[in-house]
């Protein structure tokens, strides 16, 4: 039996179109790139969450010659949140920025380590995770929900 899938998300044209706390999120992962250490790709990503109490705690990715020793910036802001708020830690968005090694703005979809973390914070605190990826053409996405972005995954019970 066939059966489809459908991925949930919308795009905006710009960061502009996004409201005043989305942009905020977007700005700080994108200021959370200079704090990458990337020497062996060149890539830094930033990655931002906005918890529940409105405070934002910003990653980068870390790399580390013993690949694959380093850490996304995705996991290094959720954890890093985890840690601040706590076992009752509620993530409400997550935004994501990257920059190539020429300097320019380029798309960062979280890989599937991260995605797992993602959605496991989304059943932990019982609440859709938002995402927000940078694209490399000025483009944002926003995902309302990990499951968008990871549709079948390993389920955890709380």
């Amino acid at each position: 039996m066939q059966k489809t899938l459908t991925i949930n998300y919308q795009e905006y044209s710009s960061a502009q179109e996004l409201n005043a706390k989305d942009r905020e999120l977007m700005e700080a992962a994108r200021k959370a790139t200079e704090t990458s250490y990337s020497p062996y790709s060149k890539f830094r990503v930033g990655a931002a969450v906005r918890l529940g109490d409105g405070e934002i705690v910003t990653g980068s990715n870390q790399e580390n010659l013993a690949y694959p020793s380093g850490l996304c910036a995705e996991r290094v802001a959720l954890f890093t949140a985890s840690v601040r708020a706590g076992e009752k830690c509620v993530v409400e968005t997550l935004a994501i920025a990257a920059i190539d090694s020429n300097g320019r703005v380029a798309e960062a979809s979280p890989c599937g380590a991260c995605r797992q973390v993602m959605i496991e914070q989304e059943q932990r605190q019982g609440k859709p995770l938002r995402t927000l990826v940078a694209l490399g053409d000025g483009r944002v996405r926003e995902y309302n929900s990990v499951a968008d972005l990871l549709p079948f995954v390993f389920a955890a019970e709380f």
